[in-house]
């Protein structure tokens, strides 16, 4: 199945939206395939701000409507405790809020941006999609990672090469209790490295402290920048480590 035979099948679905390379590839099909789509952006403090930002200017390009919807997720027990399933609560959670949001503006399909490439396996928040009935046309289509990458591209989307962007609470040690002040140090921290030219990393919080992990090719102008970066990162962190094992 193509994603034009999908949306030929579908002709009217609300879309999670989270400005990702996914789901922007996923929104641009369902403009182009004249399904009648609506972007659902779920706004919580695991996701950072330039999420939401190129999530809105992606659907202004496509001229699709967007609607927001905040969600606090911290008030899920079971995503704040951070446990080995915390993803699983965290989604089915969110998704559920979205669910009854859609229901209210009439839509009775539910769609998201899961690519044949992810693993089922290792992501316990793909059971709550399934429990929840929400459809992945890219998983169903069989379209991987790659191919959202060349696709995007050739359909002009800025986001084609945006790298994976997992949420804020990943940079939390599995078992710690995520707070808000957690999450918006690790924010800060990396706004800070991608203002310094710095892409593709993590800031992971060690107690205190921040340890950077970066691609390779990255490590060494860390190290030359390391006064630079350790400077930028004071305010929060009460020591800045480079994981030389990387990403």
């Amino acid at each position: 199945m193509t994603l034009e035979q999908f949306f030929k099948e579908v002709p009217r679905a609300a879309l999670a939206f989270s400005g990702g390379t996914d789901s922007a590839l996923l929104l641009w099909a369902a403009k182009t395939y004249g399904c009648d789509a609506r972007a659902y952006y779920v706004n919580t403090v695991f996701q950072p701000a330039f999420e939401l930002a190129d999530a809105q200017k992606l659907a202004e390009e496509l001229e699709v409507p967007m609607t927001v919807v905040e969600a606090d997720v911290l008030a899920v027990p079971e995503a704040a405790a951070n446990g080995p399933r915390r993803c699983y609560y965290c989604k089915k959670a969110l998704f559920t809020t979205l669910w009854k949001r859609a229901a209210e503006d009439g839509y009775t399909v539910l769609l998201d941006g899961t690519n044949a490439s992810d693993d089922a396996g290792d992501r316990p928040g793909m059971q709550a999609l399934r429990e929840l009935e929400v459809r992945s046309p890219l998983r169903e289509c069989g379209i991987t990672k790659d191919q959202v990458r060349q696709m995007s591209k050739e359909a002009g989307l800025f986001t084609w090469d945006k790298p994976a962007y997992a949420c804020l609470a990943t940079r939390v040690p599995t078992g710690t209790a995520i707070t808000r002040e957690a999450l918006e140090k690790v924010e800060r921290g990396e706004d800070a490295l991608f203002k310094l030219g710095f892409t593709d990393f993590r800031v992971r919080l060690m107690g205190d402290a921040a340890r950077i992990q970066l691609p390779e090719a990255q490590m060494e102008r860390a190290v030359q920048l390391h006064d630079t970066i350790a400077k930028a990162l004071e305010r929060d962190f009460s020591a800045v480590l480079l994981d030389l094992k990387g990403r």
